[in-house]
């Protein structure tokens, strides 16, 4: 692609020319010295997809009226995004299955690198940073049964610099371990540290398990990059899978962390590569002092402008790239006198028909691909309408996966995981088994029967509502609500814990009684490890008998 040429594709894209400009002196416009590329939560996949953003992402608190809990018409309006436009298409759910056919696919690996090897081009690659905000290895059928390899190869040609995690844990620790020695950058994490019973069993010196920063010049400019992985992964996910391991916001440290960079001068600008959660960050951010930026992943949140939030010695521009490769985050840093003095940002989306597919990374995507093809492409039913996971409550897809729990194993009520991930399919579109597995591929997937009382099935639905919708953002985990099947109730997200839910309610209208016993199925539990068919079977089985 033609200079000319590609400037057109990134003018169509939303993107200012003068990102490509050269760097000029500091009294002109464009300017810049040193650029920051990042994506996040992309989910393993590979392809490009279709994902519809939430219609309904509610908030409480202080910031529940702002981003990320905007949707629709009010995040158009917030952001001055133009309706009907492909920026509009990307961050929202509008008219999405007519807007879908207009517009295409998004994503896929092989047209995030062409965008990529454009940028360093222009920029210079000795000037760019390509960062990856984490669950990258998970989501996929591929990465599933490759155990993350597939990414790993893909994002060693993509050249990311520096990621974080989360679902990259779900592998366990020694995997990931052996996985980032095939992994040609680096993960980040300071506030994952071995427990003391391993550190002292191991006979390390430190407790540290990966590096905490890392600072690379870029055209002169030192930049620190914090990593910042999901700190709540012992408790959304199988502590088993990390038993020796502890996370956590772990706020203190950083500060300590910050300012110890700062007093050495060791870096002109410090970012953090966060795994928090948008909310976290905001507050993070408010209680932080010393960080310039916070680039942002785990709730998927596609904020095309910064959040500038004010500490106590300064601000911190606070972001969030989207997920499922649909879009790449490019930051311009004004650094001047060993301080960051400004910085231009935009959420490029990333349409796979404005932007041709990298030849060397498509065919790294498709031989990793050929060996499971025929598996991939088996059809099972159609879509009978459109079919997403994300929203607050519930999405089309989860009454899927719900009624095949129900029916296959003869419950009374099911629940499924408010996992955010796993891409959306149009009416008419075949739902294969690479669409089921993309909703359901975790190294957790077993199915469950029990019985249960309607007092413990409004205790679960309660917890999970707190970790929703709890006023502090501390004590969100940055899911969306457990998917219920078989049953009703009512939520009021502002109530205090305990109060939130209330009537529930069998299909047939019935109030559940809190000493009943229910037949309750459902899949991914967290605690002890299950023994039941893993949830894409009963899934294919429902497809294939009820559709």
């Amino acid at each position: 692609m033609n200079r000319r040429r590609l400037l057109q594709t990134l003018a169509a894209l939303g993107f200012s020319p003068w990102l490509l400009s050269p760097v000029k002196p500091r009294h002109q416009y464009p300017f810049g010295n040193a650029t920051l590329l990042h994506f996040t939560d992309s989910h393993a996949q590979l392809e490009p997809l279709y994902y519809r953003e939430p219609a309904l992402n509610l908030g409480t608190g202080a910031g529940k009226h702002l981003p990320p809990y905007l949707t629709g018409k009010a995040f158009l309006d917030f952001f001055g995004i133009a309706a009907h436009s492909r920026l509009a298409h990307a961050c929202t759910p509008l008219d999405f299955s007519e807007a879908a056919q207009v517009f295409g696919k998004m994503g896929g690996f092989a047209h995030l690198a062409t965008l990529v090897k454009q940028i360093r081009a222009q920029r210079g690659a000795e000037n760019t940073l390509l960062l990856d905000g984490g669950d990258t290895w998970q989501g996929s059928a591929t990465a599933l049964w490759t155990q993350g390899h597939d990414m790993i190869a893909a994002s060693n040609l993509l050249g990311v610099d520096f990621m974080t995690g989360h679902w990259e844990f779900t592998y366990g620790s020694q995997q990931v371990l052996d996985n980032l020695k095939r992994f040609n950058g680096e993960l980040l994490a300071h506030n994952i540290s071995l427990s003391e019973e391993a550190q002292f069993a191991s006979g390390s010196e430190t407790a540290a398990v990966f590096a905490p920063y890392r600072i690379k010049t870029l055209n002169k400019v030192r930049i620190a990059i914090i990593g910042q992985a999901y700190p709540y992964t012992p408790i959304a996910n199988p502590k088993r899978f990390t038993p020796d391991w502890q996370f956590g916001i772990q706020e203190q440290n950083l500060q300590i962390l910050i300012r110890q960079i700062r007093q050495q001068k060791a870096a002109d600008v410090i970012v953090l590569l966060s795994h928090n959660g948008m909310a976290v960050d905001l507050k993070l951010a408010s209680r932080v002092s010393g960080l310039d930026i916070i680039l942002g992943g785990h709730t998927h949140d596609a904020i095309p402008r910064p959040m500038v939030v004010d500490n106590p010695e300064g601000k911190t521009w606070v972001t969030n790239a989207g997920s499922h490769g649909k879009f790449l985050a490019v930051v311009d840093l004004y650094v001047n006198n060993g301080r960051l003095q400004n910085l231009r940002y935009q959420l490029l989306p990333v349409f796979a028909h404005l932007l041709p597919a990298d030849q060397a990374m498509q065919q790294l995507i498709d031989s990793i691909r050929q060996p499971y093809l025929a598996q991939l492409q088996q059809p099972l039913a159609v879509a009978d309408q459109l079919l997403y996971r994300r929203d607050t409550y519930k999405g089309s897809f989860d009454p899927l996966i719900l009624n095949a729990l129900r029916q296959v194993n003869g419950a009374d009520v099911a629940l499924s995981p408010g996992f955010r991930w796993g891409g959306t399919l149009l009416p008419g579109q075949t739902i294969n088994f690479e669409a089921v597995m993309n909703h359901t591929a975790v190294t957790y997937p077993q199915t469950y029967t029990r019985e249960m009382s309607g007092a413990q099935l409004k205790a679960i639905l309660e917890d999970v509502a707190d970790n929703l919708f709890n006023p502090d953002p501390y004590y969100q985990q940055g899911g969306d609500m457990v998917r219920v099947g078989g049953m009703t109730y009512r939520c009021d997200p502002e109530a205090a814990f305990g109060n939130r839910i209330s009537e529930l309610r069998l299909d047939n209208g019935e109030l559940l009684a809190a000493g009943k016993r229910y037949q309750v199925a459902g899949w991914a539990g967290v605690g002890e490890e299950l023994s039941g068919k893993p949830v894409w079977e009963l899934l294919v089985e429902y497809l294939k008998v009820n559709t």
